[in-house]
């Protein structure tokens, strides 16, 4: 999960930010591309979320492609767990909130 918090100490954000985190996990599905070989590698069908003004696709892609995406969403989908995977974007992805 993703958390975000604001407090006067850095000690206290910190705390918050994980409930937050802990709070909001989501499970992430995984599945092949082509042939049903090894462990499940990438996601297992076109899927679209949108935050505020962001829409994002993420798109199955072939083993051995790798994460194709801008820095920040390339992060989180390897925390996920996703090896291969083409995303788009629209919206206004500057701002982070919405774009992570």
């Amino acid at each position: 999960g993703l958390g975000v918090k604001c407090s006067k100490e850095v000690a206290t954000s910190i705390r918050g930010a994980i409930t937050l985190a802990k709070l909001s996990i989501v499970p992430v599905r995984r599945g092949y591309w082509g042939n049903k070989i090894g462990l499940p590698h990438t996601v297992p069908c076109k899927v679209t979320g949108k935050c505020g003004s962001v829409s994002m696709r993420l798109i199955p892609a072939p083993r051995g492609t790798g994460i194709v995406s801008a820095p920040v969403p390339k992060k989180l989908l390897q925390m996920a767990g996703v090896e291969d995977c083409y995303t788009s974007s629209t919206g206004q992805t500057r701002t982070l909130g919405n774009f992570a």
